[in-house]
């Protein structure tokens, strides 16, 4: 008679348990795969874009940068899309007020940097958000 009494509290208890765990599973960063990609993969363009045009609002310099050589771009897929992105940099003859496709400085002017940018993306939603910068001086 007692075995029967505790059987449904223990069913009951395994079932809880049962959601409970796949609840957080369901929460948890499911990673499929990391690549490197080339520039011409999709939603790259998208992304190299946002990249420029962030890091431009952000920059305190009186002239727009633009990105002059990809060195590797990283896909990474979980439920989202992360690209793991390092460009070299170089300042235009555009000052932030403009947004055209502008010349490279020269002379005392002329500034690179190399740059590693991590992008939480959402492309199909027009979702991005850079996770991490680092910029460093490279003339």
């Amino acid at each position: 008679m007692m075995a029967k009494s505790w059987k449904a509290p223990q069913l009951l208890l395994a079932i809880l348990v049962a959601l409970v765990a796949f609840s957080y599973q369901g929460k948890r960063k499911t990673f499929i795969s990391i690549k490197e990609v080339s520039a011409m993969e999709a939603y790259v363009k998208e992304t190299l874009e946002y990249v420029t045009e962030e890091y431009n609002k952000e920059s305190e310099d009186l002239y727009n940068f633009r990105i002059l050589r990809i060195l590797k771009i990283e896909r990474q897929v979980t439920n989202h899309l992360e690209f793991h992105i390092t460009v070299e940099m170089e300042r235009t003859t555009c000052l932030k007020t403009e947004n055209n496709l502008c010349d490279v400085q020269k002379g005392e002017l002329f500034k690179k940097i190399k740059c590693y940018f991590s992008v939480y993306a959402v492309p199909w939603l027009e979702r991005y958000k850079i996770l991490k910068k680092n910029c460093t001086s490279s003339s």
